[in-house]
């Protein structure tokens, strides 16, 4: 192993928790290492086909646990290179949920009201910009127009998308070729090199410990670019503070695996995971019920068959976001794209007589495969993940070459989960299955158990220790000088896309960051320069 090495902070993992605090840190001029488990990819690199070894496997970390599964990012930027860029605001009830423990999860000091200021930070960092119907591709259309036709509202959605630069190839989960997703890529992360940051590809954080001084050292190996499975020692990075932010599957596995050196953790590491009360419909669209119920032409005589064109969820229902509603009924649905691979495999065949998710008749239900419209749910856990012991490295057992692994995530619906799930697809049947437009059936939770995308709340912040990793500074309970700022800090589920709000809390964060590291003994400012131009104010979804 290496002599250790010496910096200020020590940030691990570069979406959007890490990014905000690297570059407000760098900026005061803090010296910062970010380091990050996965490559580093730039536009021109990203390839638009599912080949093992090329990009999109290189990207993604899949991590199968026991009843939950997760999709992340693994690579520089994060979750921002692999999202779909849809930036709503967190409705206003969602700060005021009681969830699993009966009482509100969210710090008295952050609201909906407090925190809009920090979302328009970020609005105007990226920047965020409304779609307007002129910006929806085909599916989000026929989304919309089966909402209208069952009484229902459907709202574009915004987006942090250079709309010019968009050639609707609907590739942006695998990463955007032409950068016209606003990755962080584009704006965080360069603006943090500029001021000198380090940023770090293919560094896999293992633990921390802590060093008589009362700084500490962040151990790390180093993984083979090509096959995951593959690691060797790396070294040890010293450092004042350290900010943890590499995503809700993988920082309290870190924090779990360091309690033997650092001491005990507070109870909430690793408990109270949310999966964001993530479902998956798909539907198999009827081409001439198409035409004739909702009176959809593409000019040349196909009312459809367009899935593969567009550029990820472009238009929602948001008619379930109200607050007077009771918990765990409220919910988004929002008009998806998923590329070809995981979604074909876990969708399942609508009123099936055999096999629903293989066999002759899903073959046939690929084959019309460009008429599927898939519609995702986010809803209302109730946070019952929990994560067991931490595998021997990294946050999961590598299964396969890339992307591929075995967690230790536990995760059992309670009935309130349930009833949010079944009331969200029953409403998606009367949407597309209404006067014969469209099947529907849910994906199928046979192979990996339920699933999400926007992993939360496996180290959250809170008032309360007892159920709460983190004060509202995201600092770690009994642990001065270690701070959270990923997806695992947010309470609980959001019912919407979860990005903007965890980027307005780590811009909410860096005031916080920027004083402890200077109590801290580093040499470091508040201002960090504003990122981006026009400030754009990202719209409310819902009612109160």
């Amino acid at each position: 192993m290496s002599a250790v090495e010496r910096t200020d902070v020590v940030i691990v993992g570069s979406g959007f928790g890490g990014a905000i605090a690297a570059y407000h840190l760098a900026a005061g001029g803090a010296r910062v290492t970010v380091l990050e488990r996965g490559p580093w990819l730039r536009g021109e690199e990203f390839d638009q086909d599912f080949l093992l070894g090329t990009s999109y496997t290189r990207i993604f970390d899949f991590t199968v646990g026991d009843g939950m599964s997760i999709l992340g990012g693994n690579c520089v930027g994060g979750g921002s290179v692999v999202y779909f860029a849809t930036m709503p605001r967190a409705p206003r009830f969602v700060f005021e949920r009681r969830g699993s423990i009966g009482r509100r999860m969210w710090p008295a000091a952050i609201t909906r009201d407090t925190l809009d200021p920090w979302y328009d930070v970020v609005g105007e960092a990226l920047p965020i910009t409304p779609q307007s119907w002129s910006d929806v591709p085909y599916a989000g259309g026929l989304f919309a127009a089966a909402c209208a036709h069952s009484g229902r509202t459907a709202n574009p959605s915004p987006s942090a998308i250079d709309k010019p630069k968009c050639t609707n190839c609907n590739w942006m989960m695998a990463g955007c070729r032409v950068d016209a997703k606003r990755s962080l890529l584009l704006n965080y992360l360069p603006a943090a090199q500029a001021h000198g940051a380090t940023i770090r590809p293919l560094h896999e954080v293992q633990r921390l410990t802590r060093t008589s001084e009362g700084a500490y050292q962040v151990h790390y190996n180093l993984v083979d670019d090509s096959d995951y499975r593959i690691s060797r020692p790396g070294g040890v990075i010293e450092a004042k503070l350290v900010v943890l932010a590499a995503g809700a599957g993988a920082t309290p596995v870190i924090l779990q695996r360091s309690e033997p050196d650092l001491g005990t953790m507070p109870a909430a590491v690793g408990r109270y995971f949310s999966g964001n009360g993530e479902r998956l419909n798909t539907a198999v669209i009827d081409e001439r019920r198409a035409r004739e119920v909702l009176g959809l032409d593409r000019g040349d005589g196909r009312a459809y068959e367009a899935y593969q064109i567009g550029k990820g969820p472009c238009v929602a229902n948001w008619d379930r976001l109200d607050g007077s509603l009771p918990e765990y009924s409220r919910y988004s649905l929002e008009q998806l794209y998923f590329p070809p691979g995981l979604g074909t495999v876990l969708a399942q065949v609508p009123g099936a007589a055999g096999p629903s998710w293989f066999g002759r008749e899903k073959k046939e239900m690929l084959r019309r495969w460009r008429s599927w419209l898939t519609v995702f749910t986010m809803s209302e856990d109730d946070n019952e993940g929990v994560f067991g012991p931490p595998p021997p490295t990294g946050n999961a057992e590598r299964i396969a070459q890339q992307m591929l692994g075995r967690g230790a995530l536990r995760y059992r619906p309670t009935p309130n989960t349930l009833r949010g799930w079944a009331e969200s697809d029953a409403d998606v049947k009367n949407i597309l299955e209404r006067d014969g437009i469209a099947q529907v059936a849910p994906w199928t939770n046979d192979l990996v158990g339920a699933y999400t995308v926007h992993p939360l709340a496996s180290c959250r912040i809170g008032d309360d220790p007892a159920t709460s990793a983190l004060d509202d500074r995201h600092e770690l309970r009994g642990h001065p000088g270690i701070f959270v700022t990923d997806g695992s800090a947010v309470p609980g589920a959001l019912t919407v896309n979860p990005a903007l709000t965890i980027a307005a809390l780590a811009e909410r964060a860096a005031p916080g960051l920027i004083d402890a590291a200077r109590q801290r003994g580093v040499e470091v400012t508040h201002g960090a320069p504003p990122l981006g131009g026009t400030r754009v104010r990202t719209p409310a979804v819902s009612r109160d």
